[in-house]
């Protein structure tokens, strides 16, 4: 598959789930988003399963999205499965424990995808950077909320206003990542985490992430009622329309303010 796709392994009680689009910096098209919202809703509604491991091929977690196919005039149409946990845990969270391995490149949605979840190991090489504001664009995925739950406010403005690349150490030390592990090590140790989650009492596991769920969602569902207030004002702007050019000429936007 050119374009890339998702798959599944089944590992015990462990449903693992493969970003697979190594050629592209496993870059994301609409049509892998739907298969990531399908693995999600498969663990998240199959009691066999007890917990999800979220990983990538490659040497890179994902470069963000492919934007040619999300904006802009050659943009592809999404098909969103009413009922399907959301990926980014936006409109329906997966409620089983999901521990997400990044290593290399872990740009944009990547780190969105990876605080949708519950643990993140990652891997020493790895490389984060919330850059959407360098395109024009704006997080539309949770960033601009669940930065804040994770780092606070400080840490989070800096690097959603510097749009700055750091290190898995900065990342562990402001509380995006819980482990730092050798690169190649990283879905090995989630596996193991995963497996030890899973020897535990289904039902307790389940009901202590609802539990912290609610201790945070009525400030989560502000946040998320706002974002097409944000997407309104920033995916029609001329700054939009530069940072995809930009992009797609491979050369630094030249931003107005509009």
């Amino acid at each position: 598959m050119s374009e890339g796709h998702i798959r599944t392994e089944v590992h015990g009680h462990v449903l693992r789930i493969i970003i697979d689009n190594p050629t592209k910096k496993n870059a994301f098209t609409p049509a892998m988003m739907e298969q990531l919202s399908d693995a999600l809703t498969e663990l998240h509604d199959n009691e066999a399963y007890r917990a999800g491991v979220l990983c990538a091929e490659g040497r890179d977690f994902t470069a963000g999205l492919d934007m040619p196919k999300f904006f802009g005039p050659s943009a592809e149409k999404r098909n969103v499965k009413e009922g399907n946990v959301d990926p980014f845990g936006l409109s329906k969270r997966c409620r089983k424990p999901v521990i997400t391995a990044v290593q290399g490149i872990v740009f944009t949605i990547g780190i969105e995808l990876m605080l949708a979840g519950d643990i993140v190991v990652a891997a020493a090489d790895s490389r984060f950077c919330q850059m959407e504001s360098k395109r024009g664009i704006a997080p539309l995925g949770g960033a601009h909320f669940r930065f804040l739950s994770r780092a606070g406010w400080g840490d989070a403005m800096y690097h959603l206003f510097l749009c700055d690349e750091f290190s898995a150490e900065r990342a562990q030390a402001i509380g995006l990542v819980q482990e730092v592990v050798p690169p190649g090590e990283q879905i090995e140790r989630a596996m193991a985490l995963a497996a030890i989650i899973a020897r535990n009492a289904p039902l307790g596991i389940q009901v202590t992430k609802e539990a912290a769920a609610k201790y945070v969602e009525g400030g989560e569902a502000a946040a998320i009622a706002y974002i097409p207030n944000i997407r309104g004002r920033v995916l029609g702007s001329g700054d939009a329309k530069e940072g995809i050019q930009s992009f797609i000429e491979r050369r630094a936007a030249v931003f107005q303010g509009r």
